[in-house]
């Protein structure tokens, strides 16, 4: 699965020199945590986030009157609130990397850029968390079932075989915590087999179960 698979697009932008007024506006009219601010020929320069927008914001303890508020916030631009240094991806970048750099840059969402660094789309962990939620929650009645499982060569395949030869089918499967020794937690949803029947046969292969539920 790639990003664009997830993002949203067309992406509502700003420009370096829109009022602040009007991207706070922009943001809570259309419920968006971040705006892409772009330059005249839609090349990315910057984004800014509500975040960044409410920190500008005089504080209740201020002594200006609202008038004067007013007024200093209606010459803010974007273009001195925005960050510069942007993190982005493209279409083509799978979404686990996405998710990575989101994760190591403490990050809610990345602009999507083409070649040309124009702005062609949004992905947000919203995004990544609908794509998990797909991934590991079926939605599927089944049996739920946590492995600890030797990731050697034909683990997989002999842990497939056994429920298949079961009657059972495999709807969705995720890997967790691999460790050096090779030792890896391994995440299945199975339906058309009793859970009694699935222990049975992976604990015979050697796999422990760690948490087995019917769902």
């Amino acid at each position: 699965m790639f990003v664009r698979d997830r993002m949203s697009s067309p992406v509502t932008t700003v420009t370096p020199d829109t009022p602040y007024q009007e991207a706070l506006r922009l943001m809570r009219e259309r419920k968006f945590r971040r705006l892409p601010v772009v330059d005249a020929d839609q090349k990315l320069v910057g984004i800014v986030s509500e975040r960044d927008l409410l920190h500008a914001s005089p504080s209740p303890a201020t002594s200006l009157s609202v008038w004067e508020m007013n007024y200093l916030l209606s010459k803010l631009k974007v273009e001195q609130l925005m960050t510069s240094k942007v993190v982005v991806v493209s279409p083509d970048t799978p979404l686990e990397e996405a998710a990575r750099l989101m994760v190591e840059h403490r990050l809610g969402g990345l602009p999507v850029v083409d070649p040309q660094r124009q702005v062609v789309g949004l992905i947000t962990e919203t995004d990544i968390f609908k794509a998990f939620v797909e991934m590991l929650g079926t939605g599927q009645p089944g049996v739920r079932l946590t492995l600890q499982v030797y990731g050697g060569v034909g683990t997989l395949s002999k842990l497939t075989t056994a429920i298949a030869q079961l009657g059972g089918n495999i709807v969705s499967v995720g890997t967790f915590d691999v460790d050096l020794d090779g030792t890896a937690s391994l995440l299945i949803e199975v339906v058309g087999v009793r859970e009694e029947q699935l222990v049975e046969a992976l604990e015979a292969l050697g796999d422990h179960v760690v948490d087995v539920r019917t769902i």
